[in-house]
């Protein structure tokens, strides 16, 4: 009852309610009986019953001392089933207050700061609803836990009221070492160009610093000459009175931001990270890592590969605990990703069906085959961002179009070729793909049809796909380790040039992920050790010190940025995934 209440508590993880997800499995073991199953033990006790009650008719003492010796061995079997039985109900109890912590921990990690963009090193402390925590107190620390509550009193005057205010006044929580500080400026001789009057020699620890700092401001003046904007002095005006005025119309005459946010522009070159704790350290993958994908709060982040496990963990860049895992029996899981609205985990692997794990109501769900349809395998999808269709690689150059809302199929997309990669493009409107023909496809899902077909210069099949978050730009990977980088507008227009062609890697590209705000574009290749390039993407040039030559990426698999491009994370063959902070943005 207690999980069966727990999930009912769990409702609408994005759209608003807050409750405790409890872990269920998709496929439960069968319970073992607690009931001797030894018959010839059974049949040896019904005979000696039988003889007991044959005895006692005939009222013989040899009976009646049988007689209470089975009963003593009665009440000891008795017994013995009562342990046996209270000690299976407390490890149930146990294990199940174990599962409740552990979706206690979840909860507070999916709801805790869903909207707010969460900073380095923060940690989310799950809540605990079952401790009653009361909705007021009494302060008493006025009165010295008595109730002094104000009563009126016309014989009391205003002086006795000050008094007695006086009087009831408490004593400071602290004092400030500066305040009770002193300091002899007349003994040392350096400090004595500090007195303000001859014979002053002892002054507050407040005081000398404001002194040391007027001091050192008179030493060392401002250079105007140094400052190119520095607008002359009007004339009859001091220099403090125009250094004020320059300043607050320089505010005034423009609308630049007073805080510098982290939409500045990145620099080329040299990119500023540093390694934390892996991401799964606390539970690493006993295979290969196949997908990594934060969940759009910048705090919750899944794994799963080859290990048939899907794995929750909370990242906060030091001890990143792990909420849940999730075993699925028959399905090695080659990719798994949220939908973008934070409510469902799709996953997949070469099978005829895939699965969908539900984060409202912590159930996990197993879709297909496909009707009309007889695909070998659907391991490779892409989900839209408005979170309405999901897009399968089929046999023989078919797109398949699944409905994300009752899993059916929607529609099919036909190309020359066989399909390898997709990307959504317009808010999930359009679709690109690419194949074995060398070219890359634009297809309108409102009306399924192909609107553009252009080659992909230098590429003879294209493996990989991604597009920006604002669909300006994408990229095509390729067998050979090219990757081309288009602006949208001028492939579709009929240019065909790409802005830049990357040649840093001589594998097959594996994976390509623009960040948020497109000004880091990942590539990576499963084939090569560290085979993972950052590409500064204004510049269209590759950062010069990733990973760096103390850092091993163990042949990447997969990769994904946080939202806020804060956390960057790489899953490898090796079962790890390794956590970066990049230090131009603020935000996970």
């Amino acid at each position: 009852m207690g999980r069966l209440q727990a999930h009912e508590k769990l409702v609408g993880f994005v759209v608003g309610c807050v409750g405790p997800l409890t872990s269920t499995r998709p496929f439960p073991s069968g319970k073992m009986s607690l009931i001797s199953q030894n018959p010839i033990q059974k049949r040896r006790l019904e005979t000696i019953e039988a003889d007991d009650d044959s005895d006692e008719g005939l009222g013989s003492p040899v009976a009646a001392g049988a007689e209470d010796g089975n009963e003593t061995k009665s009440e000891k079997r008795k017994k013995e089933k009562k342990r046996k039985k209270a000690k299976a109900l407390e490890a149930l109890e146990e294990k199940e207050n174990k599962e409740r912590e552990e979706m206690k921990l979840l909860e507070s990690s999916l709801f805790g700061a869903l909207y707010a963009p969460p900073q380095f090193g923060t940690e989310v402390e799950a809540v605990d609803p079952d401790k009653g925590v009361p909705s007021f107190f009494m302060d008493r620390s006025g009165g010295d836990g008595e109730d002094d509550l104000p009563v009126y009193d016309e014989g009391l005057s205003s002086e006795d009221e000050g008094d007695d205010m006086v009087g009831r006044e408490r004593k400071p929580a602290w004092v400030d070492e500066e305040e009770v500080t002193e300091v002899d400026i007349s003994k040392v001789a350096r400090l004595r160009k500090l007195r303000k009057e001859g014979d002053e020699r002892v002054i507050s620890g407040k005081e000398y610093e404001a002194r040391l700092r007027g001091q050192h401001a008179k030493l060392n003046r401002f250079a105007g000459w140094a400052d190119l904007d520095r607008k002359a002095p009007l004339p009859g005006s001091s220099d403090n009175e125009s250094d004020e005025e320059g300043r607050v119309d320089d505010i005034l005459r423009n609308n630049d931001e007073l805080v510098v946010k982290d939409n500045a522009k990145l620099l080329p070159d040299m990119l500023g990270f540093s390694r934390l704790v892996d991401a799964n350290s606390q539970e690493p993958s006993s295979g290969p890592i196949n997908s990594v994908q934060f969940h759009r709060n910048g705090q919750l982040m899944l794994v799963a590969g080859l290990d048939k496990h899907l794995r929750f963990f909370q990242i906060d860049g030091k001890r990143n605990p792990k909420i849940q895992s999730i075993f699925i029996e028959d399905c090695p899981v080659h990719k798994a990703a949220f939908l973008p609205d934070g409510s469902e985990v799709i996953l997949s692997g070469r099978r005829k069906f895939f699965y969908s794990f539900d984060l409202v109501n912590a159930a996990v769900s197993k879709i297909g085959p496909l009707t009309g349809r007889e695909e070998k395998s659907l391991e490779h999808f892409e989900i839209s961002p408005d979170s309405k269709t999901i897009a399968f690689i089929g046999n023989e150059g078919y797109i398949l179009l699944i409905s994300s809302k009752t899993k059916q199929l929607i529609g099919t997309l036909k190309m020359n070729g066989n399909v390898r990669s997709l990307a959504f493009a317009d808010g999930g409107n359009q679709l690109l793909s690419s194949g074995g023909d060398g070219h890359v496809y634009h297809w309108d899902l409102r009306t399924r049809k192909c609107i553009h077909k252009g080659t992909d210069e230098g590429s003879l099949a294209g493996i990989s796909l991604c597009t920006s978050p604002d669909s300006s730009l994408f990229a095509t990977g390729s067998t050979s380790g090219i990757v081309n980088v288009y602006k949208r507008d001028d492939f579709l227009g009929g240019k065909r040039k790409p802005l830049k062609t990357i040649e840093n890697l001589t594998t097959e590209i594996g994976e390509m992920k623009f960040n948020h705000d497109a000004q880091v574009l990942a590539i990576s290749s499963r084939k090569e050790r560290n085979g993972m390039r950052l590409v500064h993407v204004p510049s269209l040039t590759v950062f010069q010190n990733w990973p760096g030559p103390r850092f091993s990426l163990h042949y990447p698999r997969c990769l994904d940025f946080s939202p806020g491009s804060g956390f960057l994370s790489v899953g490898h063959a090796g079962g790890k995934v390794l956590l970066y902070k990049l230090h131009h943005y603020q935000n996970a």
